[in-house]
Order: C-alpha cells, then structure tokens, then sequence
C-alpha cells in the first residue's frame, strides 16, 4: 500500500471511527483500525463486533493494500501533525507516515484477521433527512436503560405507529417517544443505545439524507462517505402505548423556563434521598418541595395555568432531562394521582412525548 492523503481528512475519518474499537477487547486487533484502499479511496473502518463504523476519504492511490494499525496511537499521532499532504507506505506489516518533517512507523496487524460484518441482503430500505432523524435521537437516547439484565431496554427500538415512524427509548422508570413521519415501509427493529448515540455523534450538521436499510439481524446508516452497521437487540419490546394515558386529572401549563429552574433549585435539596421531589398543583402554581433531613428543606414555586389539583414524587435528574429534551417556551405537565405515569408534552413539539414514572412517597 503506498498513497497520499491530507492530514485533515485522516484525522476527521479517524475522530469517526476510533471511538468504536476498544482497547479491552478479547481480540487485539479490536483495537485497531483498518486501513484499506478501496477505488482510489481510503477506506478507515473501526467495529467492536456489535457496531462497525467505516469511513470513506479521498486519497492519491499509488499502490493498493490494507493494514490494521492501533486505533489511539494512530489517532492522537494524526491529530497532532500540522495540516498538509501525509505519504503513507506499507512494508511488511509497518506502516510508514511521513510528511515534510516529520517521519514514523507504526507496526500494524494484518486486515485479513480484520472482522467483517456480513452485509444484508434483501431487508428494507428508506431515508430520512439527517437534521430529522438527529433531533428524534436527541430526543430519546438518554432515556435507554444501562442495565444488560433486560436487553431489549438498553435499545432505540424503531418502529410504525398509526403509520409513522416512530422512535422510542426507555429503562422502565421513564419514556420517551418521537415520530419521524409517514412510512410506507415496514420498520421494527432494535437498535443498541450505544449504535444510536454513535449514530448521533456521526450524523453532527450534516444536511444530507440517512439512508437506513435493515433486515432481521441488522442495520446500517448511510449518511454521506460514512456508514454505521449495527447488529440488533434480539428480543419483543415492551407493549408501551398501554402505559400511555389519554385522560387526566391535573393538567398544568407554564413557561418551560420556570419549571426547569424550580426544579433544579429544589434538586439540590434532593440529592439526600435519591433526587425526590414533591410536585404539587393548585390554584394558580405549581410549587416543588425537597426535603434533606441534613440540610434542610426547600419550596420553590411557579405561575401555571392548573385544571384540577393535586401532587405527585418525582426523581428530579429524570424531570430536568425529559424538560431539557423540549424546546418550546410553554410545557405542559399532566398527571393522574399518586401512582400513575406522568407525561409532559408541549404544542411546539408535537411529535414527542415524554412519560416519567411516580416515586412511592
């Protein structure tokens, strides 16, 4: 292999694709990332077995090849060279990198131990704008469990409801939904929260297209010269829609703003018993109580539009996340007693609805 690429655009497909190989791997050449020449392209892969992320650059192809090389050492070293043209020489498993001044060879493992992903055949496919699809996982992410004793709720699960796209995250204390839009594709699958969050991190500003494309077993993302193939999370979904109410009893309005500050103040009063906070609406506000029985106690209180009344515990960290997630000025929160789910919604945010679970007083 011997080629000329820019040191800018190495270290941009390298910043891409590292985060996935993992240095506690059972397999070393995990941690490495694959280099290979592919049509007058470089081509720099990375993948941990579950996610595999490949990156396409171009490049000045005078000999073609392919090498696995350690994917830190590789992309600190990049990073830190000045920009310019990088000469890249592959001789007997040693990758030789030299530019005007500087000159370095980094001993590599040979691609063809490199996995592979196997590509899907058949599966459906569809597209999506990349500005849309960012904003649903922004959206739903952070509500997937970390918990590996129930698999299927680590996953983004991506699926049709009332023919629309819908993406869906949640650890079963709370959740959150987002549609994407109308479908005429038959979309149910899985994604690992971590492929979703990869994903997310990939998609950045780019404007183009997502094309995603699925069958039982798999799904990649293309967006520009960089795909994403993951494998999915085996396993049905928890039936969430019957979790969702239609009716309340306490409907509240108020300026999003407001809420997120009387929350955060009175999360700090919180941290004593695992962020519990005491909601309570009536009249005309919405006040929220913390007590630390080390520290003291805490009331802070908002203007709201209030039909019917009453209160409800609620861990504070899920509130300000679910409140984060909205961007309108107004946020409605609308609960039914005690014991049953909680769901914030908002008339600027349409597509996304958010449900947190009561704590037991």
């Amino acid at each position: 292999m011997k080629l000329q690429v820019t040191q800018e655009n190495l270290a941009k497909a390298l910043g891409t694709v590292a985060r996935v190989a993992t240095g506690r791997a059972t397999l070393p050449i995990l941690s490495n990332v694959l280099l290979k020449t592919i049509d007058n392209r470089l081509s720099v892969a990375a993948s941990n077995l579950d996610i595999a992320i490949t990156h396409q650059i171009g490049s000045k192809i005078q000999k073609e090849g392919a090498i696995t090389v350690p994917a830190r050492l590789m992309q600190d070293f990049i990073a830190s060279l000045p920009d310019g043209v990088l000469h890249l020489e592959l001789k007997d498993n040693k990758l030789s990198i030299t530019t005007d001044k500087y000159q370095s060879t980094i001993n590599g493992i040979s691609a063809e131990d490199f996995p592979i992903m196997p590509a899907i055949k058949g599966g459906s496919t569809w597209k999506i704008l990349s500005a849309q699809l960012k904003k649903a996982l922004q959206k739903v992410v952070f509500a997937s469990s970390n918990d590996d004793a129930r698999p299927v709720l680590t996953g983004v699960y991506f699926h049709v409801v009332g023919g629309e796209v819908t993406v869906v995250a949640t650890d079963s204390y709370r959740l959150a939904e987002h549609k994407l839009g109308k479908s005429k594709s038959a979309v149910n699958f899985l994604v690992p929260g971590s492929a979703a969050s990869d994903l997310l991190r990939i998609i950045g500003d780019f404007e183009d297209e997502v094309t995603i494309t699925h069958d039982d077993q798999q799904v990649l993302f293309k967006v520009n010269d960089i795909t994403l193939v993951a494998r999915l999370i085996e396993g049905n979904y928890p039936d969430y829609r019957k979790l969702i109410p239609t009716k309340f009893a306490t409907v509240t309005a108020m300026r999003r703003e407001d809420f997120i500050n009387i929350t955060k103040v009175s999360s700090l009063f919180a941290r004593e018993s695992a962020g519990s906070i005491t909601i309570k609406a009536e009249g005309k506000t919405v006040s929220i109580n913390a007590i630390a029985s080390q520290l003291g106690e805490n009331t802070a209180e908002a203007d709201a539009t209030v039909k019917g009344s009453g209160e409800v515990t609620l861990n504070s960290r899920y509130l300000l996340e679910a409140l984060n997630a909205y961007s309108g000025e107004q946020i409605e929160f609308c609960f039914n007693g005690k014991l049953e789910p909680c769901i914030l919604r908002s008339s600027s945010d349409a597509n996304y609805l958010h449900l947190i679970m009561p704590l037991r007083s």
